[in-house]
């Protein structure tokens, strides 16, 4: 059988722990293909390039593993893994492993997690991979047999079509399984500490807390705090369907 062909992304960087620790944990599947931003690009959601050229550097690259890293965000990453680097379509996207949670709202800003909405939008089976922490130093081993059941089911029952995965793990070293979860409601409260520098010009730092209000006992943020994985299938139709015949008096 011909290997699968995977697309490796994240937003943190090409450098970061946790895209070392995915590609460790992906290698066993198939043919692996790494595009990976520059720098870290946390935080830039579904943001495209296209006032700028896009760079591409090759680090390295085999018949069965080939490693770049570009100059732009990570949606940018798998339009340019699918129609440059690649000959065809890959097999399967994964991304991340992100430091940060991406539960709740936090899918909405995250870079991660728009590389997967990417991929899903051109049909391609797609799972993001967060870790509630923002160690540089964190293990992440305790996540490996998870990850490795997740990829596996997806490669054999297949992904629905116009769904991927948001996956986010307990920082913890006994996580208790799998969970399936909804998106929770939180959002986050900004603020901004404003300054003034030398030269007499304000300048602003973005701050904010970030407020749960959601008790539910099926959310993503109950499975984590539960030290359960969470899994919320994710859709890129943002339809809000049960809404749509409040507004048909506007047809009349």
């Amino acid at each position: 059988m011909n290997k699968l062909q995977i697309l490796i992304t994240n937003d943190d960087g090409i450098s970061a722990p946790g895209i070392r620790f995915l590609i460790d944990v992906m290698k066993d599947y198939g043919n692996i293909a790494i595009m990976a931003p520059d720098k870290p690009q946390s935080g830039t959601g579904h943001a495209i390039t296209f006032s700028e050229p896009l760079k591409i550097k090759t680090i390295t690259q085999t018949d069965h593993y080939k490693e770049y890293s570009c100059n732009g965000t990570p949606v940018d990453c798998i339009k340019l893994g699918e129609n440059v680097i690649l000959d065809k379509k890959p097999d399967l996207v994964v991304s991340g492993v992100n430091h940060g949670s991406n539960a709740a709202i936090n899918i909405i800003y995250s870079g991660t997690m728009a590389a997967v909405l990417e991929a899903c939008i051109d049909e391609i089976p797609a799972i993001g991979f967060s870790i509630d922490t923002y160690k540089n130093d964190v293990d992440f081993e305790p996540s490996r047999p998870f990850i490795k059941k997740i990829v596996q089911g997806i490669i054999d029952k297949g992904m629905p079509k116009d769904i991927c995965l948001n996956i986010n793990i307990p920082h913890t070293d006994n996580i208790k399984g799998i969970k399936v979860c909804r998106q929770a409601k939180a959002s986050w409260k900004e603020g901004f500490d404003s300054r003034v520098n030398p030269r007499g010009e304000n300048y602003h730092w973005l701050t904010g807390s970030f407020v749960v209000d959601d008790e539910g006992e099926d959310s993503d943020l109950k499975a984590i705090d539960r030290a359960y994985i969470s899994l919320v299938p994710v859709q890129v139709d943002l339809t809000a369907y049960k809404a749509m015949d409040e507004f048909r008096y506007l047809e009349e």
